[in-house]
């Protein structure tokens, strides 16, 4: 059974953040876990992570990983095995999401050094992920291992690129580069987002459609509160945390960080310290957070302790504490 750890002490958050550096590789790749395959996404997860930890060399070579693998067209495949290419994908989201990492990256250090070494990167990636914007202001999810765009687009994806793209202007603005087709794009994707509808895949079982529009603060304000409110009893398990999928017995500890992000977001700070709390009961011995459980027997499932899903409980501690990841959001 699952057993309640008290709530996340600097101690134990750097803890946290040591367990994600022993994973990371000589070339500066995060895998999912030891062994695992590194995708864009989950390793600038892991490395926001880093820098809240004060590993702020470690988090640098994880994102000159990036300008060192990205393909000629800005973007990266969505899956590496050490030197291997294990899957062809282009995801738009896993692309874009380089420039939140690099935003988040300035904001804990200050290192404009890296800031200006990356933008050409940043750049590149945000480039690629617009060319997939559709008519209507969403973004198309993929482009295949041979190029062909995915035709349609998904609300938790899109509403990750708004972050990122957010992020990507931030830069811009700062270094002085201006890309005012970028605001344009962020424009269009917001009121796709907003007005949701026929935009995307259904996919409304999954927790992530749920709470990514109020993560990614394209919802805000009472709207925000209103959505969340709605969706609570079909996604939150009390005392322990949030279902991935609405109809499966699997709270995962990733899925409730973001959460507890999407809650502090909209101003529900005492349900965010909750389920903070919450997600304790799935954090190991050696600092890193299971992936899930089943519940109601509370048995750990997979066993697997996911660089990215740990990242996430830090990102949200670091937030509810004021730190640079509240200051990036």
């Amino acid at each position: 059974m699952l057993e309640l750890v008290p709530a996340l002490t600097p101690l134990a958050l750097q803890q946290t953040v040591d367990a994600i550096a022993a994973v990371q590789l000589a070339d500066g790749a995060i895998p999912e876990f030891p062994g695992g395959v590194t995708n864009p996404w989950n390793h600038v997860e892991a490395a926001m992570a880093l820098d809240v930890g004060g590993r702020s060399e470690a988090a640098e070579r994880a994102y000159k990983w990036l300008a060192a693998t990205q393909h000629d067209d800005g973007s990266w495949a969505a899956g590496y095995l050490g030197d291997e290419i294990v899957d062809r994908t282009r995801d738009a989201n896993f692309n874009s999401y380089v420039a939140f990492g690099v935003w988040h990256h300035f904001i804990a250090t200050g290192d404009r050094g890296l800031l200006e070494e990356m933008w050409p990167v940043v750049d590149r990636a945000l480039t690629f992920t617009l060319a997939l914007q559709l008519p209507g202001g969403a973004i198309a999810w993929a482009r295949d291992g041979d190029g062909r765009m995915w035709p349609s687009a998904l609300l938790t994806s899109c509403s990750c690129i708004y972050m990122s793209l957010r992020s990507g202007i931030q830069i811009a603005t700062t270094l002085e580069r201006e890309r005012p087709e970028w605001e344009l794009s962020l424009s269009l994707l917001g009121d796709a987002i907003r007005g949701c509808g026929g935009a995307f895949q259904k996919k409304d079982r999954f927790s992530m459609d749920w709470y990514y529009p109020v993560l990614a603060r394209a919802v805000q304000g009472a709207e925000a509160r209103r959505r969340l409110n709605e969706g609570w009893d079909a996604f939150v398990v009390r005392d322990l945390g949030a279902r991935c999928v609405s109809d499966r017995r699997w709270i995962t500890a990733g899925e409730t960080a973001e959460l507890v992000l999407a809650l502090w977001i909209a101003g529900l700070e005492v349900e965010a310290n909750m389920l903070l709390g919450w997600v304790q009961r799935l954090r190991a011995d050696d600092g890193a957070y299971w992936i899930g459980a089943t519940f109601p027997d509370g048995t750990v499932w997979p066993r697997q302790k996911p660089t990215w899903g740990s990242g996430a409980v830090v990102l949200a501690a670091d937030a509810l504490a004021g730190g640079p990841t509240a200051r990036c959001f």
